[in-house]
């Protein structure tokens, strides 16, 4: 089936979310390294964010590094970052073609400096371009990131800057890393898996998933579109009855 054609670009998601995972079993299904996995993802990272700017998508965040990956074999992270760094050199060209402006979210400064160092430099780049935003969470944790705005809002109240009774999901939601975007309406994941791990856990509770069997090295473009057209299809009452959005 042609799913780019069935697509209504008139409601499109404003923002997706993707969870890139299965890079370390397709790698071993090819008797290889797990780390081999991550450099054909790179293809499927291009190919995704292509075909979503193309459609019309504003942002795109990709789950590309956790907190809890830091607890991976030290080999395996230290390629991993080498691998971060030489992609985001390399890519930056593609996503100026692209018009994508880059950008990233999570604990950056526990990254290695050269990585930060290429992540800045890419941000410099890209940011005139306007036609979509691809957000890289590297060093990310949801749970870290509810405690980062927690504490910041506590330091307001505890200096008088704020009332208790002024805090509200519009107040908490600026405190997040994802601040200046609108929160998900479509999150996917590759290989299978069906959890969230750690990802946006507050700004995914009223998005659509879609889950697929494909390894994240696999996914391509026509499987971007698949999931686009399938969450199109989908109802979204936000706690509304069918009969009351029919009215």
């Amino acid at each position: 089936m042609d799913y780019k054609s069935q697509i209504d670009t008139t409601k499109l998601p404003l923002h997706v979310a993707v969870i890139m995972d299965g890079n370390g079993r397709w790698a071993k299904q090819q008797g290889e390294q797990r780390i081999f996995g991550h450099h054909n993802g790179v293809s499927s990272v291009r190919e995704t964010a292509e075909a979503a700017a193309e459609l019309g998508i504003k942002y795109l965040t990709l789950y590309a590094f956790s907190t809890e990956n830091w607890n991976r074999p030290k080999d395996e992270v230290d390629a991993l970052m080498e691998l971060l760094v030489h992609t985001i050199g390399n890519e930056t060209p593609t996503l100026i073609k692209n018009g994508i402006k880059l950008d990233c979210i999570g604990n950056i400064d526990s990254l290695p400096k050269s990585c930060i160092r290429e992540l800045n430099e890419a941000k410099e780049k890209t940011a005139h371009c306007d036609r979509m935003t691809m957000v890289l969470a590297l060093s990310y944790s949801s749970k870290w990131e509810i405690i980062q705005a927690v504490k910041s809002i506590a330091e307001e109240v505890k200096s008088g800057a704020i009332d208790v009774d002024a805090i509200d999901e519009k107040l908490i939601s600026s405190k997040l890393c994802t601040a200046k975007m609108p929160d998900p309406e479509l999150m996917i994941r590759t290989s299978g898996e069906h959890r969230i791990s750690n990802f946006l856990l507050w700004q995914l509770s009223y998005a659509e998933f879609y889950f697929t069997e494909k390894l994240w090295p696999d996914f391509r473009r026509e499987d971007f579109y698949e999931a686009i057209y399938k969450y199109q299809n989908r109802e979204r009452r936000f706690g509304k009855t069918s009969e009351q959005l029919a009215q």
